[in-house]
């Protein structure tokens, strides 16, 4: 099992670790700082150092038994087995994840909807609905934008299989449970507007999210509506 220091701490940006397996194409380390891909969002890329070489991630994935691997190309040099490394994520295409991540939180607690999908990027990010309702796309880009100048706290805490299972208005996902099986869940909390389990990596608070825009609304069906999102620098 691979330690997820992400879990606990979205900003940490490099970290020393130990190669427990090579795997293929993969490099498994007892502790990482790479978000692998899930809920949505892509897995982390960056590059993996030790003395005398160095391997560029091109994504990181879940393995077995809670492994997480990253990934190299065919042709990429690889550690050896035990070795000693440091492992250091695209932090600039991370922190857009994480501020995209979060931007789609606060969309969902603008929009009282079932979520039927979702999907996050550097560039674009997207959330399906099960609504039939026409909304007024300026007002929800408003509502959106408030959420974020006031700049909410963000944090995550942890409750059991148990708790979550007598909250079930807590999941807002309809085609997505989250994990159960290992005892507890995630939240995430962005105080006084949002509380839902979530893994992945988030902000400190809504102000970094910054300039966000609703993009197209997209009509996928009688009862879905996609609303695409994008960060404007």
């Amino acid at each position: 099992m691979t330690e997820d220091l992400f879990r606990h701490d979205s900003y940490l940006k490099e970290c020393d670790a130990v190669v427990s397996a090579i795997d293929g194409d993969a490099i498994v380390l007892d502790r990482t700082v790479f978000y692998p891909t899930g809920g949505g969002q892509p897995g982390d890329t960056g590059t993996i150092r030790w003395t005398g070489g160095s391997a560029e991630i091109i994504d990181t994935r879940y393995g077995e038994g809670g492994a997480i691997k990253h990934i190299v190309s065919e042709d990429a040099e690889r550690p050896g087995d035990g070795e000693r490394v440091t492992a250091e994520i695209d932090w600039d295409r991370r922190y857009r994840h994480m501020r995209m991540h979060t931007a789609l939180h606060l969309l969902g607690s603008v929009l009282q909807y079932g979520v039927t999908g979702g999907s996050i990027s550097a560039d674009k990010s997207r959330l399906d609905f099960d609504m039939e309702d026409t909304v007024d796309k300026e007002e929800v880009g408003d509502a959106l934008k408030a959420l974020v100048e006031e700049n909410h706290v963000v944090s995550c805490r942890w409750i059991t299989d148990e708790e979550l299972a007598a909250q079930p208005d807590l999941v807002r996902t309809l085609s997505v449970q989250p994990p159960k099986g290992a005892g507890k869940v995630r939240l995430l909390e962005i105080e006084g507007v949002d509380l839902q389990p979530c893994g992945g990596t988030h902000l400190k608070s809504t102000g970094e999210v910054g300039n966000v825009r609703i993009g197209k609304v997209e009509k996928k069906g009688k009862h879905n509506r996609r609303f695409n999102i994008h960060l404007d620098d």
